[in-house]
């Protein structure tokens, strides 16, 4: 059986840093986190009003100054189960903020990301399904945001399908993490340190070149000693 094409990924331009509402500690020792991760939209609620920022919503507000785009949401499958916390969390953004939300595209594999290390988030990337307007303008929402692939492939459905990404905004995540646009330097530091040879691995891999990846990936892979170590811990990412 065929494996299907890599998942599209699309120019950064000048995207903006997330938007993070609350601390890791806040969101991930709430009572309800685990409940909420696991399914449970009456735990992802309670989860989502005691750690929605006011602050982070006019920030967003703000940002969108003249526009008034669609929230729509990383719909993740975890082993446990489905993620509630990502719709729930735009579902309540809307009512907030008084734009649509579109609950059609959604995650259509299992990444199995939740406490997986670099390598398998970078070789178990999410796939998405789902009409897009075409000429729509759209804001991204998700619960975490670890190394942004997630974020850089819902985004990149989207895109490829004739819509525009203005922002992201999540739950919680390390604060390094809320720059997804990779940086000139970034970008120079990887293929200075790796070369042309793993690009071109890379491309025919992820059917994309070093410039989409997001500020996160390029830092992991640009700190990994060898090329060799990057294609064979990919290869098992993957195989597992």
């Amino acid at each position: 059986m065929p494996h299907p094409p890599p998942p599209p990924r699309t120019p950064w331009g000048a995207f903006p840093d997330v938007l993070i509402h609350a601390s890791e500690s806040a969101v991930k020792q709430h009572p309800a986190y685990w409940a909420a991760k696991t399914g449970s939209g009456a735990a992802a609620l309670a989860l989502v009003n005691d750690t929605m920022s006011d602050q982070a919503n006019q920030r967003l507000l703000n940002l969108m100054q003249g526009h008034v785009p669609t929230l729509v949401s990383a719909h993740a499958y975890e082993r446990e189960g489905v993620n509630a916390i990502p719709e729930i969390f735009a579902d309540e953004l809307s009512k907030t903020l008084s734009w649509p939300v579109d609950n059609g595209v959604l995650q259509i594999n299992a990444v199995g990301h939740t406490g997986a290390d670099g390598f398998s988030r970078l070789a178990r990337q999410a796939r998405f399904a789902g009409a897009v307007q075409p000429g729509g303008e759209y804001v991204l929402v998700d619960d975490f945001i670890g190394m942004g692939g997630t974020l850089a492939n819902l985004k990149g459905h989207i895109e490829s399908n004739g819509g525009r990404v203005l922002a992201a905004v999540v739950l919680t995540g390390k604060p390094h993490s809320a720059k997804l646009a990779l940086t000139p330097e970034r970008l120079h530091e990887l293929r200075t340190k790796h070369g042309t040879e793993l690009e071109q691995w890379w491309i025919e891999r992820f059917a994309h070149a070093f410039d989409a990846l997001t500020e996160s990936e390029a830092r992991y892979l640009a700190r990994t000693e060898g090329a060799d170590t990057i294609r064979n811990r990919i290869a098992a990412g993957q195989q597992a």
